[in-house]
């Protein structure tokens, strides 16, 4: 599989099948931060969001990994949810996903990561070896950082779309 496809794809994390992970045997959700579960400007999780988490706690232990630095935004989020959290990840490297492993004491099979880019999250959890979950981002709104990964994800979108490897909009499991 390309390491630029996500292995499962959904319009937001509210729709992502996570029966469907639990019986895959996956045992930690791990969640980027900006666009994925709180829009960019925002430290205040939805009513939908925290309801979600809370209902996810029941079968998962969850995790933010967020290359976002700024340690009182990451907390704020992750207290509201009741989540841990690792900051300063530099996805798509495997320091943040090595932190939870570790800490956990998990295999890879056991790990899922869900985010809004290709060029962190997806890449990332494809080359640690984790199962990739794409979103799609919650605002237009966007980091300065995340623009420069906007421009190389479509390039690699193209590609990928005239290959019929991943085409943007068209949702699977």
């Amino acid at each position: 599989m390309d390491k630029y496809v996500p292995k499962m794809y959904q319009p937001s994390i509210q729709k992502i099948n996570y029966e469907k992970l639990k019986k895959m045997k996956i045992k930690c959700l791990i969640f980027d931060l900006d666009n994925t579960l709180v829009e960019v400007n925002s430290s205040s999780p939805t009513k939908d969001t925290c309801k979600l988490m809370e209902k996810l706690k029941k079968d998962f232990n969850i995790y933010i990994i967020s290359n976002n630095s700024h340690k009182e935004r990451l907390t704020t989020v992750a207290d509201a949810l009741g989540i841990h959290y690792v900051g300063s990840a530099m996805k798509p490297f495997s320091k943040g996903f090595k932190k939870v492993l570790k800490e956990n004491n998990y295999k890879k099979e056991d790990m899922c990561i869900i985010g809004d880019q290709i060029m962190t999250d997806i890449l990332g959890g494809n080359r640690f070896g984790i199962f990739t979950v794409l979103v799609e981002p919650l605002s237009n709104e966007e980091l300065k950082c995340t623009g420069i990964n906007r421009f190389f994800e479509k390039k690699h979108l193209k590609r990928l779309a005239k290959k019929k490897t991943f085409i943007k909009g068209e949702y699977y499991e």
